[in-house]
């Protein structure tokens, strides 16, 4: 992946854009989530030289719902991970910007032994609603919805829902897909979230997402300032993870 990356950076093909973007992240200097983790540091560069390049940062169902402009930037994260909290979090306080977090309702839980110190719980979620950060859903367990029957689908939206509402008197309306490419991704899931109380599908590839969803481009550890400068112009519109 870091090769791919780096080799797209200086050979991708830059893309014009109509509309504004929206950032995937995961972790923020959590190193057991692999690639998909960005150090403190990472972040607080990438949104200061956005910043400095006069975007605009917006909620991501702003954009969801009107498109934005070109200069118009959010961030979200999958997965609910307590890094978001400790470290990401108090960074985008620090610069005043919105942002999404998406749950997966049954490590929220904190059942297993292994979420303790890697996820968030419900309380914490809680605080950072209360604080300003707007929250969807990432599905009860985290499968892949491109493998899953129709009856698993409709438990996966519609449980998740139900227990974030539950937990903390949250409503959400908004679905971001594990793994997030175009094959975890069908039309019989789409149907399933729209029935589910879904308005807002969020994927993980720009054009090559799945029908009805909403693209976001994916940010990892490889991503250096060539990288992320890249990656805003558009490099890795057509990159998917994994394939």
């Amino acid at each position: 992946m870091c090769c791919e990356r780096n080799a797209l950076a200086s050979f991708g093909r830059k893309r014009d854009r109509t509309v504004g973007r929206i950032l995937c992240y995961h972790s923020v200097g959590q190193p057991q989530w692999g690639v998909n983790d960005v150090s403190p540091a990472q972040l607080r560069h990438h949104i200061e030289l956005c910043l400095d390049a006069g975007m605009r940062f917006v909620y991501a169902s702003e954009l969801a719902r009107t498109g934005g402009s070109p200069g118009d930037l959010a961030i979200t994260f999958d997965d609910g991970l307590r890094s978001v909290a400790t470290n990401a979090a108090p960074i985008l306080r620090e610069y005043g910007i919105p942002w999404s977090l998406f749950a997966v309702s049954d490590w929220s839980e904190l059942r297993g032994p292994w979420t303790a110190d890697v996820v968030l719980g419900w309380r914490d979620i809680e605080g950072l609603v209360a604080a300003g950060a707007e929250l969807g859903s990432h599905s009860v367990t985290h499968p892949d919805f491109g493998w899953i029957e129709e009856a698993q689908m409709v438990d996966e939206l519609g449980q998740s829902r139900q227990t974030i509402e539950s937990r903390i008197g949250v409503k959400v309306d908004s679905f971001a897909i594990p793994l997030g490419q175009s094959m975890n991704w069908s039309l019989a899931a789409g149907r399933a979230a729209q029935r589910e109380g879904y308005s807002i599908v969020y994927a993980q590839a720009e054009e090559t997402r799945p029908i009805g969803t909403i693209a976001r481009t994916f940010v990892t550890r490889f991503d250096s300032e060539r990288i992320f400068r890249s990656l805003l112009a558009g490099a890795f519109d057509r990159w998917q993870e994994w394939v």
